[in-house]
């Protein structure tokens, strides 16, 4: 049979090796410092993301983040890290700005990603908002960690509404395209480990996991966690909770893919690619590859930068980049 990007995709993530190659992905989009950068250095102007991504070789995929707050909220935040509330008359206030219904997504679009996907053409993807993440949103970054104690119900009620609207996003979304993956944003880790204690995630999350993870595996799509730091710690509490898999598994936070690989036999990985040898040669991108070929060879890991590409990484940078990424990913698949 012919591969096609979403029959690569669907092997590796079983586990299975793809008769050519792995996907060559690029699942977070650049810095718009980087694009401008390359812009200045020869990058077609007028390009959208997936038409960079075509410009450069690269599979395409399409990923849709579910609108959570409809436009003219009141409270809203004034600076990043500040959040709308502080308190349940405040979420009260919000309410009718939550959670819409009609879940407000465009539906010929994703029609179109679709019938693309049928044909094999792209790898499609929508990001949930989680558990950590939306109540995070809610009070800001700092309110949100006193909130486990200070409003503990709050937090509750927060994510038992996050939890049905989860619900109507998929069954939504699915009733015109259905995804070959979903991630929960949750950013739940720092570079030394998880920011809550497992009590705390055992308490405040992982029911609300146990009652949207099996609607996504239901459907046969794959549910995977984004969170940056360090996520080792983590992934036992989220294989309990049902997930399968993380990314973008950050190399500067002390994630080894390699390590993983050998703790969690069945863990699916993307990512992973320190971003930070990316402006240094031929010879330390090779030396990357080289330390991630292994696990590459293992199954279930697609290899891609562990974030987005930092504007001090060249538009030829960058060229040579995915030069090595798709020679590795055809090495991978060698007996």
């Amino acid at each position: 049979m012919t591969e096609t990007v979403c029959s690569r995709f669907q092997k590796v993530m079983k586990g299975e090796m793809p008769e050519d190659r792995l996907p060559v992905l690029e699942w977070a989009v650049w810095w718009d410092k980087t694009i401008e950068r390359w812009l200045a250095e020869g990058l077609p102007g007028g390009l959208d993301t997936h038409g960079i991504k075509r410009f450069f070789g690269l599979d395409v995929d399409y990923q849709h983040w579910f609108l959570q707050i409809l436009p003219g909220a009141p409270g809203g935040p004034v600076r990043h890290g500040q959040g709308w509330i502080r308190s349940e008359e405040d979420y009260e206030r919000l309410l009718p700005y939550l959670y819409p219904d009609p879940v407000p997504f465009d539906r010929e679009t994703a029609r179109r990603w679709a019938a693309e996907q049928a044909r094999g053409e792209v790898v499609v993807w929508f990001t949930l908002s989680g558990f950590f993440w939306w109540p995070r949103v809610l009070f800001g970054i700092e309110e949100h960690l006193y909130a486990f104690y200070d409003h503990p119900e709050l937090m509750l009620r927060i994510n038992e509404d996050q939890a049905r609207y989860i619900r109507q996003c998929i069954e939504q979304f699915c009733e015109v395209c259905t995804p070959d993956f979903a991630t929960f944003a949750e950013d739940m880790s720092y570079n030394h480990g998880p920011m809550i204690s497992r009590e705390l995630f055992e308490t405040f999350m992982l029911p609300f996991y146990r009652q949207t993870v099996p609607l996504l595996k239901e459907r046969g799509i794959i549910p995977l966690i984004d969170s940056d730091g360090d996520v080792e710690p983590l992934i036992p509490w989220m294989e309990e909770a049902g997930l399968e898999g993380t990314h973008p598994l950050e190399r500067m936070a002390g994630v080894d893919v390699g390590r993983i690989r050998e703790r969690h036999p069945e863990w699916k990985m993307l990512g992973g690619f320190d971003k930070t040898v990316m402006h240094l040669g031929e010879q330390a991108m090779r030396a990357e590859f080289e330390r991630l070929l292994p696990v590459m060879k293992s199954g279930r890991y697609i290899p891609s930068v562990d974030h987005q590409t930092p504007p001090g990484v060249s538009l030829e940078d960058y060229r040579l980049y995915v030069r090595l990424l798709k020679e590795y990913c055809a090495r991978a698949v060698q007996p």
